[in-house]
């Protein structure tokens, strides 16, 4: 088999079978501290695909810095096909200050493809995309609920192209949604340039899950195996996702105290109630029905709203039964209890 390209990342070039790791220099802090975003470059002696895999764009999105690193550390990674660009923490900014945000209160998400000369924002995301996802055929990106909301986790992606679609299918979580692209987004920057990328969605800001951690370690090994990059393994049970149709986030009525009646990854049915919302005093009480049926992707986690604050995110299925399944199959196989593999 051909020996593997070397790749140039910065001022570094690594050669095939080198593991180097490299401090991409960002804006520095207004104290004149040095700031860096750190990459982890695992090069493999033999040909193969160049996969990044990226976590906190949102610098409070901490589940999938938690992903790299474990997958870093795994023995399977010394078969490498191939290059694997590691990125765990791409918003240092933001990282620092535990926020979703720049300094500037951008959104590095929606700031692609950036220029050298502009907002941190801008410089940040021209970095990450000329440095990282320009040398790259494929990318995985990682992130979680907002503060105080947790996601299900399930993968968003543009199905509409089939190479996404085929590794989207591949990595392994009960549920895909077929995203719509923003604009200014590193998916939206990806698909310009035709490299397939899936976001990875699953847990909450500023919180470690289990069952997200290890489904996200899983998820990528399996994409990996399946575009060549490390050995096929016969003891892994690969999860067929279902495709939600649509989804929808219920909001609150009414202002008030919200006490929740389903539980995340849940099956509800039209009508079913999904939580009250009453006054601090009980003497009104309204229920917040669910429009259709389906399966709770993603809710609010706290007990208070105001009225048109979003509650539940439900995903309307072909079969809701089956849908609800493969939920149930993925939280077994990754639970805490269970042993990785």
């Amino acid at each position: 088999m051909a020996i593997n390209k070397t790749i140039t990342i910065g001022e570094h070039v690594i050669k095939p079978g080198e593991r180097v790791s490299i401090s991409l220099p960002v804006a520095d802090l207004y104290t004149a501290t040095s700031l860096s975003m750190p990459v982890k470059v695992i090069s493999g002696r033999k040909i193969g695909p160049v996969l990044f895999v990226s976590a906190a764009i949102h610098g409070d999105e901490l589940n999938g810095v938690e992903v790299i690193r474990r997958l870093l550390k795994r023995k399977i990674l010394r078969s490498l096909h191939g290059t694997l660009i590691a990125v765990p923490i791409v918003n240092v900014h933001g990282f620092l200050d535990q926020s979703r945000y720049l300094p500037d209160r951008r959104d590095l998400n929606r700031s692609f493809p950036g220029t050298a000369k502009g907002s941190i924002a801008a410089r940040l995301a021209n970095l990450f995309a000329k440095q990282i996802v320009a040398k790259a055929d494929y990318g995985i990106d990682l992130h979680t609920g907002a503060i105080n909301r947790t996601n299900l986790p399930q993968l968003r992606a543009n199905l509409g192209d089939p190479k996404t679609f085929d590794i989207a299918r591949a990595f392994g979580v009960p549920v895909i949604v077929n995203s719509d692209i923003l604009d200014g987004s590193l998916r939206g920057y990806a698909a310009e340039r035709g490299l397939p990328v899936l976001i990875y969605e699953a847990g909450e800001a500023l919180r470690f899950d289990e069952v997200a951690i290890r489904g996200g370690i899983r998820g990528i090994l399996n994409v990996m195996r399946h575009i060549g990059m490390i050995p096929q393994s016969k003891s892994v049970k690969q999860i067929t996702p279902v495709i939600a149709k649509s989804t929808t986030w219920v909001r609150a009525p009414v202002s008030g105290i919200i006490n929740a009646k389903v539980q995340l990854g849940g099956s509800v049915t039209k009508g079913q109630v999904l939580a009250t919302v009453s006054d601090p005093l009980g003497d009104a009480e309204q229920n917040v029905d669910a429009p259709f049926d389906g399966i709770v992707i993603g809710r609010s986690n706290l007990p208070l709203a105001h009225e048109g604050d979003a509650l539940f995110h439900l995903a309307a299925f072909k079969d809701v039964a089956v849908a609800e399944d493969r939920v149930e199959t993925f939280a077994v196989a990754h639970d805490t209890n269970s042993s990785q593999k």
